[in-house]
């Protein structure tokens, strides 16, 4: 038997008013649209639902005992949608957001405080892990979504860049560069630096830039925590290339950040599975860090730190 839901919506409008032109002003349909939908149903169903007069409809026994029936079932149908929509529109509950350190330090705490002032029924919980794990997280739907650094080509995730920021000098006060209001990454030749592990997603781009300015640097320690840097430079055992988000610098040190050029970005990304929808309040947070990226960004405009003169730029 192939009944469709509006056949049948259709054909209780008709009890309901005993005629088919009625029905047809109720559910905007042509008296010939309700008509035959009635037949098809009837003939469906293989009995007769309706008497036709030239003054009204007459419901049949079989007609009587299947509209009463399906007005209870229509009804609790159209109560389960609306608690359905109420449940995908809630914004309460738990969200779930993973993110590598970097990030989890610096950005998302001002997007967990904005969240519990305008969304204070939903419980954000951050997971602050590598990336690669946070990639797998997400695929794996143990988390609502994340927040990474641009992974690359990924067709099973759907990603929206939210931020771009350029990568930057750490050295000593007394090292040289310090003196330089901008280093080009071809004067890192030679020179001993100090790194984040292939567990942070900006390592394979800092990699990269290397590669493409064809500089032979020397790597002397790769660290697993971004604040390890600070330490490991004042010590004097290296310069890093660090990401502007691991700023600003510990207070006290004795160190000195500078821009790199040509500049090179990295882009940061909010991430989802491809073709599954948020949650209501998964959607809220998703909006609430995408904002506050673009503060963060509308707050850099008149940093020297972020606008390295065009001619540099090449």
């Amino acid at each position: 038997m192939n009944v469709s839901l509006r056949q049948l919506r259709i054909f209780v409008t008709v009890a309901q008013v005993h005629s088919f032109s009625r029905a047809g002003d109720v559910i905007g349909l042509s008296q010939s649209a309700i008509s035959h939908s009635v037949k098809e149903l009837e003939r469906q169903c293989g009995v007769r639902l309706l008497d036709r007069t030239t003054r009204e409809v007459v419901m049949t026994e079989a007609g009587q005992q299947l509209a009463a029936r399906l007005e209870r079932l229509l009804d609790e149908l159209n109560s389960t949608l609306r608690d359905a929509g109420r449940v995908g529109q809630q914004l309460s509950g738990t969200v779930r957001v993973a993110a590598s350190q970097t990030i989890s330090a610096h950005l998302i705490p001002q997007c967990i405080a904005q969240s519990n002032l305008r969304y204070p029924e939903i419980d954000f919980v951050l997971h602050d892990r590598p990336q690669q794990w946070v990639l797998e997280s997400i695929r794996q739907g143990e988390v609502d979504f994340g927040i990474v650094i641009d992974p690359g080509p990924v067709s099973d995730l759907q990603c929206e860049v939210v931020l771009s920021e350029p990568f930057l000098l750490l050295c000593r006060e007394d090292h040289p560069f310090s003196q330089m209001p901008q280093v080009p990454w071809q004067a890192l030749d030679g020179e001993r630096l100090v790194l984040q592990d292939y567990a942070s997603g900006s390592r394979p781009l800092i990699d990269a830039a290397l590669a493409r300015q064809h500089i032979a640097a020397q790597i002397v320690q790769e660290i697993g925590h971004p604040a390890t840097l600070f330490p490991m430079v004042e010590a004097g055992i290296g310069i890093s290339v660090l990401p502007a988000l691991a700023l600003p610098l510990p207070q006290g040190c004795h160190l000195a950040v500078k821009p790199l050029t040509p500049v090179i970005d990295r882009r940061l990304m909010l991430v989802q599975r491809k073709k599954r929808s948020l949650s209501g309040a998964a959607q809220a947070i998703w909006e609430v860090v995408r904002a506050q990226a673009h503060c963060l960004t509308q707050a850099r405009i008149h940093d020297p730190l972020f606008n390295v003169p065009d001619a540099d730029q090449t």
